[in-house]
């Protein structure tokens, strides 16, 4: 049985832990070791603003271990953890800002069973509620295929550069709420 939660501070341990399998284990064959390593460095990790806010969701496994996690934002921010930011991450207006989708992480070992898709369909419904209309996300390249198949759109493709040299190829993203 699997439980959908709200991310607490005292899981950002397992959610570190999470985040670095899920990366390693998926990314293979889509981005090069040094590409994986180099993004769990400079780019993937826990973004605190999102357990503050109350919009990161985890989903447990039977064990209490996280098999998934993920979420959504009414703030600026559009990738990456706590590594990645500078200065204030200032809201977003519903009126017309899209949301973003952010930080979806699945196990390996529970991917491809409906995950991120019941995490999705949480953001949806908090999201439509606080007032949005739209979504916006930066797709890696393993985790655009999800995206497609959730109604997402590609409207840009790009790579962000590493401070050791490497790129990161992603997408950007966008869907409707309604």
């Amino acid at each position: 049985m699997q439980e959908i939660r709200l991310a607490v501070p005292e899981d950002l341990p397992a959610l570190r832990q999470l985040i670095g399998d899920s990366v390693r284990g998926l990314s293979q064959g889509h981005y090069s070791s040094s590409q994986i390593e180099s993004a769990l460095r400079f780019i993937f990790g826990v973004d605190t603003q999102l357990l503050a806010d109350q919009t990161y969701y985890v989903i447990e496994s039977g064990g209490h271990e996280l098999a998934a996690a993920g979420g959504w934002s009414r703030r600026q921010t559009l990738y990456g953890g706590d590594q990645v930011k500078r200065g204030e991450d200032s809201l977003l207006d519903p009126g017309h800002d899209p949301a973003r989708i952010r930080a979806f992480f699945v196990h390996p070992h529970w991917s491809r069973q409906g995950m991120a898709r019941t995490l999705f369909a949480r953001c949806l419904t908090a999201a439509r509620s606080e007032g949005f209309k739209t979504f916006e996300l930066a797709a890696t390249t393993p985790g655009e295929p999800l995206y497609m198949a959730l109604g997402f759109k590609a409207v840009e493709y790009y790579a962000v550069p590493m401070p050791d040299g490497a790129e990161l190829p992603l997408v950007r993203m966008i869907r409707s709420i309604s």
